[in-house]
């Protein structure tokens, strides 16, 4: 991942992680830090570190209730970023969503040329889902997911395995993990050969390593 992409990436979780608790604090003024960890998906220290920049940058109010406890208030100035903050993530999404709808089909219908129409998906995400719906023309016959770290057992309405060993049944793979799709796709090439490991070229996958001047 460029430069450039990887900034994109880390500002559009910032987005959403501003978001979450903008829109949490709206839900429930009385909601704790824990909660809100949990609500996101965060660990506590992070959801608590926005919770204080939201503070700072005047988004949010802080009020002393009994027992010790804080209530939360979003300001006007937190309204309207939280509006903002709003358009930018849907926009964000909808643009990830076009990109990754078109670079599927393309992987897709490269299978199809081949031949290679069993075709898995390593990696339950969001990309995954999209792919999902990406697959029902050109005879591809997706046989699900491939994911060792997932506890899932169905993503999408297609099966999940956990075993890497079990790509050996398809005619090739394409890689819709988002966690480390570089680690996932260098495990898929201990089962299938590289030119049947596929990726969308929105993950920036190094096909080869780089090799150092001796």
């Amino acid at each position: 991942m460029n430069k450039t992409e990887s900034s994109s990436t880390a500002l559009q979780s910032e987005t959403e992680i501003t978001l979450g608790v903008l829109n949490a604090v709206q839900d429930n003024s009385f909601i704790t830090q824990r909660s809100i960890a949990q609500e996101l998906g965060i660990a506590l220290g992070l959801a608590n570190a926005y919770l204080r920049r939201c503070v700072n940058k005047r988004l949010i109010k802080v009020q002393n209730i009994p027992k010790n406890r804080y209530a939360y208030y979003l300001t006007p100035q937190g309204f309207a970023e939280k509006s903002a903050l709003t358009a930018e993530y849907l926009s964000a999404s909808l643009n990830f969503f076009r990109n990754a709808r078109s670079q599927c089909v393309d992987l897709f219908e490269e299978c199809a040329k081949r031949r290679w129409t069993r075709v898995t998906l390593v990696g339950v995400s969001d990309l995954g889902e999209i792919a999902t719906l990406c697959a029902g023309t050109g005879g591809i016959d997706l046989l699900g997911f491939v994911d060792e770290n997932s506890t899932e057992e169905q993503f999408a309405g297609r099966p999940v395995l956990h075993d890497i060993g079990a790509l050996s049944a398809a005619d090739a793979a394409v890689i819709t993990d988002l966690r480390d799709p570089q680690a996932v796709f260098e495990r898929c090439l201990t089962v299938l050969p590289a030119e049947r490991v596929l990726a969308p070229k929105l993950l920036n996958i190094a096909r080869q390593r780089p090799r150092l001047p001796e």
